[in-house]
């Protein structure tokens, strides 16, 4: 917390690191046309998607969400004992109690950081960034780590061809602390929910609503369901409006972004989005072909992804956009 003349300066925050994970197994396309009706041409033609990584037999998602985060912390040359907090986007944690980030925090040994878990599905890394961004901005924490990791094969029911192809199993991290420089860093994020839409995309069983029980078992409600016709409508009308939304807050245009980083769920949902916007599709960087949809987990592994292959430059103005669950929905701009 900066102060001037008895007077607030806010300082933004910066991405300082980012890291991902994605396990070694791969599950192609043409596996899962042994196991559902389904074949590789129709998979790639209405995703985009030809493979997803699947977590190890006693692997889980704390476990990559380690990984990543190790690989965020080289990055920015932080020690895991320096971190103020610790934010795990993730719906599939590796318990329903405790959170975990703070499994993540013990195995990391981040002894001073609190921790705890944002559920906002696939846009849960951008809700956590958003959410680290305020406590840098103020002061409160100088580092804080944000991670986005899903074990999504373990909530999918491998006998729904509507599911079964579109979710993979990863971890991607990012290190948030303070910008050196005011003309850097985040610079606005724009978050949104829409409850009424929650039936559209959800894991149906095992809350108090339908408590765990053999019938909830035999019925698959503690698998996805989803409506991805619905989905696809209510991404392509949203998500344009919110890109928009933050370049009207920093009095900026479409024309100005370098670079978009989306969460990928779907291929025809990213094109469409950018289609809408006039952004070039070379803009975006993409890896739903090689992952397929990891949630929360997409964001970040995208940034690292193009961040370690150097596409980010200093003073690039990048766009973030995500959309989950609940519905839940959001942006964010920030200057590299």
């Amino acid at each position: 917390m900066l102060w001037q003349k008895g007077a607030l300066v806010l300082v933004n925050a910066h991405i300082l690191g980012t890291g991902a994970y994605a396990p070694k197994r791969i599950l192609t396309n043409q596996y899962l046309a042994e196991l559902v009706d389904t074949t590789d041409a129709w998979i790639t033609g209405r995703t985009g998607i030809k493979q997803r990584r699947i977590a190890a037999e006693g692997e889980v998602t704390s476990d990559m969400a380690v990984i990543a985060a190790r690989h965020a912390l080289a990055m920015a040359a932080t020690k895991a004992e320096d971190l103020d907090m610790i934010i795990v986007a993730t719906v599939s944690a590796d318990m329903p109690l405790p959170s975990c980030a703070v499994i993540v925090q013990a195995k990391l040994g981040a002894a001073r950081a609190f921790a705890f878990d944002v559920s906002a599905a696939c846009a849960g890394s951008l809700y956590g960034l958003s959410i680290a961004g305020q406590f840098i901005q103020t002061g409160k924490a100088r580092r804080v780590l944000v991670i986005g990791a899903e074990l999504l094969s373990r909530l999918v029911d491998w006998s729904d061809r509507n599911t079964c192809i579109l979710f993979g199993d990863a971890a991607g991290a990012m290190i948030v602390g303070p910008a050196h420089d005011r003309r850097r860093g985040l610079l606005s994020t724009h978050l949104h929910s829409d409850g009424t839409a929650a039936e559209i995309l959800s894991i149906p069983g095992g809350g108090s609503q339908h408590p765990q029980s053999a019938e909830v078992l035999a019925r698959k409600m503690d698998k996805i369901a989803m409506n991805g016709r619905e989905i696809y409508k209510f991404a392509v009308r949203v998500l344009p409006e919110v890109i928009l939304e933050a370049l009207d807050a920093n009095g900026l245009h479409v024309s100005d972004i370098d670079h978009i980083v989306p969460h990928q769920a779907n291929a025809r949902i990213v094109e469409s989005v950018l289609g809408r916007l006039g952004i070039p599709l070379e803009k975006c960087w993409m890896n739903l072909d090689r992952y397929g949809n990891t949630s929360s987990a997409s964001l970040p592994i995208s940034l690292d992804e193009a961040n370690r292959a150097g596409r980010l430059k200093p003073g690039d103005l990048i766009a973030m956009m995500a959309i989950g669950a609940g519905m839940t929905w959001g942006s964010a701009l920030m200057r590299w």
